[in-house]
């Protein structure tokens, strides 16, 4: 069944479809929250919040855009919220990284620095103002073309380009402090 027709039946009245929209989507929300903020307690925050507002807010869609894309605007603006509300950013050291996988091309020395390599990174990451850091982890992470995230974070396609080029650029800045 596709997206609308479930949405469809849900406005109509058959709110026992809203699971099929939360079995659909509850990864994704999941690891964009993760690539966002970072703490198991925060994904599982965030991806209970997304849902209670995505299903509120479902009479407000219009099918303008995909789906997907509407539940990707719900979870950045639940997750900025819930940034700015504890005014802070995730350090390596809360960053509940999922074990990672240790390559047959690498010793344990070097899989030790590549680790730390990737707790820096997502310090940095961290650290950069929402709009960036949301438009960078769309644009990186989840392969979203800039159109995709104009779409999704509400605003024009210059500034997609402006805040992508601006969160590069302070990216490269913090790693270079660290």
């Amino acid at each position: 069944m596709e997206d609308k027709e479930i949405v469809e039946r849900i406005l109509a009245g058959d709110t026992e479809q809203y699971a099929e929209i939360v079995r659909r989507y509850q990864q994704i929300v999941a690891n964009l929250t993760y690539k966002l903020c970072g703490t198991r307690l925060e994904i599982e925050e965030v991806t209970q919040q997304v849902f209670v507002e995505l299903y509120t807010a479902l009479p407000r869609f219009r099918f303008d855009s995909k789906l997907s894309s509407f539940i990707y605007r719900i979870t950045v603006n639940v997750v900025c919220k819930m940034m700015n509300k504890s005014k802070r950013f995730v350090s390596s050291d809360e960053w509940e990284t999922p074990p990672e996988q240790v390559s047959g091309d690498r010793n344990a020395e070097q899989q030790i620095i590549h680790n730390e390599q990737m707790a820096a990174l997502r310090t940095a990451i961290g650290r950069l103002k929402d709009e960036q850091r949301t438009a960078l982890v769309l644009y990186t992470f989840e392969d979203f073309s800039y159109n995709e995230i104009a779409e999704v974070m509400q605003c024009s396609l210059a500034k997609v380009e402006s805040l992508i080029f601006r969160a590069k650029k302070n990216l490269a800045k913090e790693l270079k402090n660290a």
